[in-house]
C-alpha cells in the first residue's frame, strides 16, 4: 500500500499562499536536497486544481542536470477537479467525483509514496477522510502577517504524533508529522 503525504512550505504564522514569493531567501542546498529526496521517493502526485494550473504553467520549461525537473514533468499527476476541461501537462488524469474513494484506490495500488503540494482545499478533504499518512511542513522563519492558511478555521481538530525534525542552516525547520488515529 503506497502512502499519501502532504508536503508544504509554511511561514511561522502557518501561511502556505504563494511560497514562491516568500521562500525563495531560505532555499539553499540542504533545502534543495530534502525535495530532491521527496520528490525521488515519490511516484504519484495529487493536485488540487489551483496547484496543478500552476505547476502546469511553470514545470515544463524547467530543466536541470540533476533530474528533477524530468521527473516533476514526466511522473503521473491526478488533478481533483469539477471544472478543469482538461488536463495537458504530460502525463496528467483529472479525478471529477467520489475524491476519498479515488484516492482510496491510488493509494492500494502497488508503488512509491504519493505526494500532496500545496492544494489546501483537497488536503482538507484527504484529513477528513483519514487519508493523509504524512505531513511534511518546511516551517520557515518568516512571519508574513496575512495570506491563506493551509488549515482555515472551523475544520475539525486532528491530534498529530511528531515522528521527525530536521533544522536546516537557512533557518528552516522540517517537521514531520502523522495524523494520531483513533
Amino acid at each position: 500500500m503506497r502512502k499519501l503525504v502532504v508536503t508544504e512550505y509554511v511561514s511561522l504564522d502557518g501561511v502556505f499562499e504563494e511560497p514562491g514569493h516568500w521562500s525563495g531567501p531560505f532555499f539553499d542546498d540542504e533545502a534543495g536536497k530534502f525535495k530532491y529526496d521527496e520528490l525521488f521517493e515519490s511516484d504519484a502526485q495529487l493536485l488540487g486544481r489551483l496547484t496543478y494550473e500552476g505547476f502546469a504553467a511553470a514545470w515544463p520549461n524547467f530543466t536541470d542536470e540533476m533530474g528533477f525537473a524530468d521527473r516533476m514533468n514526466t511522473m503521473p499527476k491526478y488533478v481533483v477537479s469539477t471544472t478543469l476541461q482538461k488536463a495537458d501537462w504530460n502525463n496528467s488524469h483529472i479525478i471529477r467525483g467520489n475524491v476519498p474513494e479515488e484516492v482510496a484506490k491510488l493509494k492500494q495500488q502497488d508503488g512509491k509514496n504519493i505526494l500532496v503540494a500545496g492544494s489546501g482545499k483537497l488536503v482538507e478533504t484527504l484529513l477528513a477522510h483519514g487519508l493523509v499518512d504524512e505531513f511534511r511542513f518546511m516551517l520557515h522563519p518568516i512571519v508574513l502577517g496575512k495570506g491563506k492558511r493551509l488549515f482555515r478555521d472551523g475544520i475539525d481538530s486532528t491530534v498529530m504524533n511528531l515522528v521527525a525534525t530536521k533544522p536546516l542552516a537557512s533557518g528552516i525547520v522540517i517537521l514531520t508529522y502523522e495524523p494520531k488515529r483513533a
